[in-house]
């Protein structure tokens, strides 16, 4: 029955070599990287050949960070799940794109809006100010859809789904979490308390969101909303980055309120909120019976 939950299943009649070398877990992330940073490498000598660099508009430079961060690990996955697990891309179908996608930006915009509205009521989040004028499409292009496609197809799609197929759950969540959380690490303003807030929150709600739904146009939604509803409507740094959205905002308080200089990310609203949602989640998922165990105990 867990079988039916998992994308992939090793093909049996596969010989012990292909078991090992393409169809193992480890074999996949790694063919995963390679294609990655292949296809980066490309990209790369193709804004060189363009002159997107650091010199040209903001625009096509915004373009250059939205193919980086979403378009090649695209390619890369594509390649992984058609040439390597020749499978049918469920979890990413053409169909689904739009309505899943759509659903979880609302889900995105209302829970991020939750976590201001909170901060609102307990004297922290301050509006000083608009600006009609804040750059929301190259916003829109990079922290938005740039790190919620590309994100999401790395620690959802590949690291999580694959370590599930291999070592179960409960292994992928930890796993996943972890390296999401450490990912942020170098970022401006970042500290210990921020990456193990975006681990919690971030990690482990996107790992059941997408354990219980299998989607990834969801996931991207919730992501990309979360960001762009964070930096471009409330004006709150995004992990650290520099704020500049159409509302002009200040928070107040200590930074285990605020999140200081990080963002409302380190806030521990956003960290209750978010842990209130991934044990909802998990509640789902215990009650289907789709803790999926490691592969040597199914």
């Amino acid at each position: 029955m867990q079988q039916n939950t998992l994308a992939f299943a090793t093909p049996a009649a596969a010989p012990a070599w292909q078991r090992w070398l393409l169809f193992s877990p480890l074999a996949r992330i790694a063919i995963f990287v390679a294609w990655f940073a292949g296809f980066m490498l490309v990209a790369q000598f193709g804004f060189l050949a363009l002159d997107w660099s650091k010199g040209a508009p903001a625009l096509q430079r915004d373009l250059a960070q939205f193919i980086a961060r979403a378009l090649v690990p695209l390619a890369a996955y594509l390649v992984l799940v058609k040439l390597i697990e020749r499978r049918p891309l469920a979890e990413l179908a053409p169909r689904s794109l739009l309505p899943q996608g759509l659903l979880g930006v609302l889900i995105g915009l209302a829970l991020f809006s939750t976590v201001v509205g909170v901060l609102w009521l307990l004297g922290s989040y301050h509006v000083t100010g608009t600006n009609p004028s804040a750059p929301w499409l190259g916003a829109l292009l990079v922290v938005g859809l740039g790190a919620g496609i590309g994100e999401e197809i790395l620690f959802r799609g590949v690291l999580f789904r694959i370590v599930e197929e291999g070592l179960g759950t409960w292994w992928a969540l930890a796993i996943s979490a972890l390296l999401f959380g450490a990912m942020h690490i170098a970022n401006p303003g970042a500290t210990l308390w921020s990456s193990a807030a975006i681990a919690i929150e971030a990690g482990l709600l996107f790992g059941l969101l997408y354990h219980v739904t299998r989607s990834l146009p969801i996931c991207m939604g919730v992501h990309a909303a979360w960001n762009f509803a964070q930096g471009t409507i409330y004006g709150i740094p995004v992990s650290g980055s520099k704020a500049d959205g159409w509302l002009i905002s200040t928070r107040s308080g200590p930074d285990w309120l605020s999140g200081g200089v990080f963002g409302a990310e380190a806030s521990v609203v956003a960290l209750m909120l978010c842990t209130l949602c991934s044990l909802a989640l998990l509640v789902v998922a215990l009650r289907r019976g789709s803790i999926v165990r490691p592969s040597w105990r199914r």
